[in-house]
């Protein structure tokens, strides 16, 4: 295996690993993955072409899909909205009236 899809499978499973940790410390990990990830898939993209290029940018999106919706949504000025605490919200049941 080449050095650039070596290096893309260990990226992919040191983020395996960042999710599996406790949700306050997935910050500083998960933050320099992100950082790396665009490195990583152009390393892929000049060895072996725009086909796994894809392949690898398809697996960064499925593992980052959230951060990088908060980042979509903080960039284009709308409500990043975070993560909710204390389950979905509901609303209340309509009055019924006489």
């Amino acid at each position: 295996m080449s050095l650039s899809l070596t290096l893309a499978c260990l990226w992919a499973l040191a983020a395996t690993i960042v999710a599996l940790l406790p949700y306050r410390r997935q910050f500083p990990p998960g933050i320099a993955l992100l950082l790396a990830a665009p490195f990583v898939i152009g390393f892929v993209a000049w060895e072996h072409g725009a086909l796994w290029m894809l392949l690898a940018l398809a697996g960064f999106v499925s593992m980052f899909r959230r951060p990088l919706w908060f980042l979509g949504r903080r960039a284009l000025g709308l409500d990043p909205g975070g993560p909710r605490r204390g389950g979905p919200r509901r609303e209340p049941p309509p009055e019924e009236g006489p």
